[in-house]
């Protein structure tokens, strides 16, 4: 909010950029295709912009879309839909949105999934049992407007770890330096990545192939580089990344270290 001038001594608030919709919204999805089935659980977030300042200014909720029709949305639609990528599902719910309320105009859903992990037992793999996965969260962000959408998507939690290959030295020091400079050392950090697709290049048969590669290329720089900083590893990274999918143009990275 805002205040606008209305003359020289009263001033009028005015509603400014504004959105408001559902979040934490749990899904778990067990998919029984035959004897092998599936689990997959997912977080989401949605967030509506559009024609809602009565709503906020006369109390009017005539567009107000209830949030729990969101949360029921998600339900709904989930049932369907065959979640085989976050990104996909994100891309449903938020063009439903969309389409189906003449007031909003854009969608954003953020999803974050949490991993089930198939079973291996007596030396094959289990047809319906699963273990709870790491602290690692696929992640995606869509944005669907009526002008077009965006697509980000990414992963969390990826803790990783070498036991050498790692040195910090060269760097400056004053009187409150006490770090000692070393050529040896254990790196271990949590990553957290996010990355944009070209949109016009981007089916949504491809976002499971490219966020293989995508994490592949991630662990596979962390792995090899022989790093002066955690910064120097970072940037390998990202560029592993970019050569790797040609279907994003940008990534951002966090890695913060774990001591």
């Amino acid at each position: 909010m805002a205040k606008k001038k209305t003359g020289a001594k009263s001033n009028v608030a005015v509603l400014g950029q504004n959105n408001y919709g559902k979040s934490r919204v749990r899904m778990v999805k067990i998919s029984r295709r035959g004897k092998r089935h599936t689990v997959r659980e997912v977080d989401v977030a949605i967030a509506l912009e559009g024609d809602f300042e009565a709503i906020h200014t006369a109390g009017d909720n005539a567009n107000c879309l209830p949030t729990d029709t969101m949360k029921n949305t998600v339900y709904a639609l989930g049932r369907d839909h065959p979640l085989e990528t976050i990104e996909s599902f994100a891309l449903h719910l938020a063009k439903h949105f969309v389409t189906n309320n003449s007031q909003v105009t854009t969608a954003r859903v953020q999803i974050s999934q949490v991993p089930w992990e198939r079973v291996s037992a007596r030396g094959r793999e289990h047809s319906h049992c699963f273990t709870k996965g790491s602290e690692e969260r696929q992640v995606c962000d869509v944005r669907v407007s009526r002008k077009g959408a965006s697509i980000a998507a990414g992963i969390e939690g990826l803790v990783i770890l070498k036991s050498t290959d790692s040195a910090f030295s060269g760097y400056p020091k004053d009187a409150f330096t006490t770090l000692p400079e070393t050529r040896d050392r254990i790196f271990c950090t949590s990553v957290t990545a996010r990355w944009e697709f070209v949109t016009a290049k981007i089916k949504q048969t491809e976002f499971a192939a490219c966020r293989e590669k995508i994490r592949g290329a991630l662990v596979d720089a962390f792995a090899h580089h022989k790093s002066e900083s955690v910064q120097q590893t970072l940037f390998a990274m990202g560029e592993a990344a970019l050569k790797a999918c040609a279907k994003i143009d940008r990534i951002r990275l966090s890695m913060p270290n774990k001591h």
